[in-house]
């Protein structure tokens, strides 16, 4: 925790605010990603973005598609601005980690580079609790930074963050013990559009829950 009970997280990014979306706005690659996403979805499908953000790109592109989109946020700046910003799509300030999840309520869930500031712990069972918000057959897609690090101090966009990720490997047995099948991925490396800036490699990864076998 950070700034008395106030997640890190929210902390960091309620000073961010609107400066990420035009850092990362750049990315070809999340872009790419979106538009498999919407691909394999049926028409008005439900939709969780688990670290909103300013809701774009990724809720705009997706509300703007007719599905029915929840951001869900610790940051309240940022809910703020994506609410603003994306009227098509509905925004919450929750901390996912203790955000109650039904199962099998979303078509698909969408987690860009949001868990980055989670323990190791966190992240599994994160992953495997928006595993079982997914009906069956359905998409979660993954993004992340795929280093192994653990609770590493770093200077993000002018922030004090401690980050702690996975190398690729690991990061995919990770999905893998959630009772995920990777589908697709893809590698690559982006530089934000901000000062001080170096490349950063990105993960993506498309993943299904199996579908339910059926009875004979």
């Amino acid at each position: 925790m950070a700034d008395g009970d106030r997640p890190a997280a929210a902390v960091a990014f309620d000073a961010i605010g609107d400066a990420y979306e035009r850092a990362f706005a750049g990315s070809a690659a999340h872009r790419a990603s979106l538009a498999r996403l919407l691909g394999g979805l049926a028409p008005h499908s439900r939709i969780l973005d688990v670290g909103s953000g300013t809701g774009r790109p990724t809720a705009e592109t997706l509300a703007s598609a007719g599905h029915e989109v929840l951001g869900v946020d610790v940051s309240p700046v940022m809910v703020e601005l994506a609410s603003r910003r994306v009227p098509g799509a509905s925004f919450r300030q929750a901390d996912i980690r203790e955000t109650p999840l039904g199962e099998g309520d979303f078509d698909a869930v969408c987690v860009y580079f949001s868990l980055l500031q989670m323990s190791r712990e966190e992240q599994r069972s994160v992953v495997a609790r928006l595993a079982g918000a997914l009906r069956p057959g359905g998409h979660l897609v993954l993004a992340t930074v795929p280093l192994d690090v653990e609770d590493v101090g770093a200077v993000f966009m002018g922030q004090e963050v401690r980050v702690t990720s996975f190398g690729p490997e690991s990061f995919r047995a990770l999905v893998a013990g959630a009772g995920l099948v990777v589908e697709d991925e893809d590698d690559t490396v982006f530089t934000p559009a901000h000062s001080g800036a170096v490349p950063e490699p990105h993960l993506f990864l498309h993943c299904r829950r199996e579908p339910v076998p059926p009875v004979h």
